[in-house]
């Protein structure tokens, strides 16, 4: 089974809480397990703040947020505009006071990564979510790495049916 969404938003600091909430009711929806939720609720923080904080948005001034479950892993990518330099994962001071974001959606993740178009770049990653099949078991193979397999040929969902715009 698979599950997609896609929304819209200003590019502003309030679309972190409204997507973390969209992204983790869609989630629990399609019987993903809870600790799963909430690493796949803190990547898409992540990757939506860095968006905020350091790139363009998308014309419309929008950024785009979609997530795509399919088997046992789930797919999150934040769409912008573009920025001045690509993103990639740092080493702060001890005393930084930011900086780790994409230290910890590399740890928590099985594969992640940046693809460019005309318009600008998305940033992808991949979690592992495992899911209720509805009779209260798991489906799909629960710690199976499946690192680098999806490198470069991310599955995020497209604008279409599941498309929300949100704050038009």
């Amino acid at each position: 089974m698979r599950t997609s969404g896609v929304v819209h938003l200003p590019c502003v600091p309030a679309s972190v809480a409204f997507a973390r909430r969209v992204l983790a009711a869609e989630l629990s929806e399609a019987g993903v397990f809870d600790h799963a939720v909430g690493d796949a609720v803190l990547v898409i923080s992540e990757l939506l703040s860095n968006a905020i904080l350091h790139a363009y948005p998308l014309p419309g001034e929008r950024l785009r947020v979609s997530w795509t479950v399919e088997g046992s892993t789930v797919e999150v990518a934040v769409s912008d505009g573009g920025s001045a330099t690509m993103p990639h994962a740092i080493q702060p001071s001890a005393t930084a006071v930011s900086g780790r974001g994409l230290a910890i959606v590399a740890h928590l993740c099985q594969d992640w990564g940046v693809r460019t178009d005309d318009v600008g770049l998305t940033v992808w990653a991949v979690l592992p979510a495992p899911r209720s099949d509805g009779n209260g078991d798991q489906a799909g193979p629960l710690g199976t790495r499946q690192s680098g397999q999806l490198a470069g040929q991310p599955v995020a969902a497209r604008a279409g049916a599941g498309t929300k715009i949100i704050g038009a």
